[in-house]
């Protein structure tokens, strides 16, 4: 089992799997920022595999109809592209307070943050009491899990060339 700084600092769904030995090569603010990433690009997986799922069957207003999702995603007007692409960047930047240096974050005011912890919790999900844990450790195994199950699922698209579900809602097989 590594040894790291990292695995002491008791966080949410550390089994002591660490092949690399990352906890032993970075430090504990580095290791910080790669957890933080791990739980955004989880949260992310986890909306994007949603996404996937119903893209079959909900179409927006306005956007060519194409039930095979990947397909699907060529169609979007570049505009579109773009708009998402600076909603992210700009989501970054107001949750991070306008720094996007990783080099300088969990440092200063900010060195006692927990990773994942961004201040954006409308639903008052994250305040103390007993299942707040049990959600912190079901959220980064669920957003490992969908980190997974995206890629299977695009990929699976890449290989068969078919919708996800061919033969719902009248769908021709390829």
């Amino acid at each position: 089992r590594p040894s790291g700084d990292a695995f002491k600092q008791g966080w949410a769904g550390d089994v002591g799997f660490d092949p690399l030995y990352f906890s032993e090569v970075f430090d504990l603010r580095t290791m910080k920022v790669l957890r933080e990433s791990e739980i955004k690009h989880g949260r992310v997986a986890m909306l994007a595999v949603v996404g996937f799922i119903l893209q079959q069957f909900i179409h927006f207003p306005g956007f060519p109809s194409e039930p095979d999702q990947v397909k699907a995603f060529y169609k979007v007007p570049p505009a579109s592209i773009g708009f998402l692409i600076a909603a992210s960047g700009i989501a970054e930047w107001y949750l991070h307070k306008g720094n996007l240096d990783t080099n300088t974050w969990f440092t200063g005011d900010d060195a006692d943050r927990e990773p994942g912890a961004l201040g954006f919790d409308p639903l008052k999900m994250a305040k103390g009491g007993t299942g707040s844990d049990d959600l912190k450790l079901k959220e980064i195994k669920n957003g490992r899990l969908a980190m997974c199950a995206i890629g299977g699922l695009i990929h699976r698209s890449f290989v068969t060339g078919e919708p996800l579900f061919p033969n719902l809602l009248g769908t021709p097989s390829a």
